[in-house]
């Protein structure tokens, strides 16, 4: 038995573990998404099959004032989701991760689990638990936001509950970016940092120009994963605001049209799925877009930096 597995090809081994993987793969991922993408060009005929209109439906989410409006609107709400996360997130995770791989500090494993804790709760909770401390009634936050001259409810005002649940959302999720910078800085040689301080560098000058410049990489990873994520978004703005995404769609992204389109939303909207899986491929073109602009631009620009 030992000789005939030694006779056997590497791609043997290799087609035995893929396999599997590449079926499920198929099944439930590769399959139902080129389907939605083949559903996005046909039309319901009621008592009859489909019929193929090509881009008629997208021509309609563009220009049509019916579904127009809402688009837009929740195209623009997810990039305003998006560039909370970038703009707050991202750099509050890059300097927790600076103060917890310096050297001296203590407790460090115990901060890390801390800050990392929230990413780890299910969204039900993490909404429920924002929705009573943000409660016009009863909520504990109401107050300090009165005193800082914010506009309240929070969540019951337009210019306040998008940003407000895109903040609940970076509380949630900066410990991920964070362990990504910290495994990041820690690989860096101590070598380089002690050189530098040789040199007469202060603390702040050695992290900009010699720590930061060699995670250039991991950045630009946790940018395309925040991009990913933030245009895949639903479940947090579902589990605080329910599918109309209130005040008149002020917290509306992608996400919730998307779910609002196809299985319904309110009293009036009926359960629309051709033009759902219209919403779906959208967002897999803006998807596909950013990582492709990652992969054959800002990573090449990336690696160079680097060497």
């Amino acid at each position: 038995m030992e000789q005939v597995a030694a006779r056997r090809p590497r791609r043997f081994y290799i087609l035995v573990f893929v396999l599997p993987a590449f079926i499920l793969y198929s099944m439930f991922m590769a399959f139902p998404l080129l389907d939605s993408l083949r559903l996005s060009l046909y039309q319901e005929q009621a008592g009859g099959p489909d019929v193929f209109v090509g881009l008629a439906n997208f021509e309609r989410l563009f220009n049509d004032p019916v579904w127009s409006e809402r688009f837009w609107n929740a195209l623009r709400n997810n990039f305003v989701f998006f560039a909370v996360h970038m703009l707050v997130q991202n750099p509050i995770a890059l300097l927790l991760a600076a103060l917890l791989t310096t050297r001296g500090v203590r407790g460090v494993a115990l901060f890390r689990t801390i800050l990392f804790a929230p990413t780890t709760l299910s969204f039900v909770i993490i909404g429920f638990i924002w929705q009573l401390m943000l409660s016009p009634l009863w909520g504990i936050l109401n107050n300090p936001a009165k005193t800082l001259g914010l506009p309240t409810p929070l969540l019951g005002q337009t210019q306040s509950a998008l940003v407000t649940v895109s903040l609940v959302s970076v509380w949630q999720f900066v410990g991920l970016p964070m362990m990504l910078f910290s495994a990041a800085l820690i690989s860096i040689s101590e070598e380089l940092i002690d050189a530098a301080r040789v040199d007469g560098a202060t603390g702040w000058q050695t992290f900009w120009r010699v720590r930061f410049p060699l995670i250039l990489p991991t950045v630009g990873i946790v940018g395309i994963l925040t991009f990913v994520g933030n245009f895949n978004a639903f479940d947090l703005i579902y589990t605080m605001q329910g599918a109309l995404a209130p005040p008149n769609f002020g917290t509306d992204i992608l996400g919730t049209f998307f779910y609002r389109t196809t299985f319904g939303g309110g009293a009036t909207q009926r359960p629309n799925p051709i033009m759902g899986t219209t919403i779906a491929t959208i967002m897999f073109l803006i998807i596909l877009t950013g990582v492709l602009i990652y992969l054959f631009g800002i990573q090449r620009r990336l690696v160079r930096a680097e060497s």
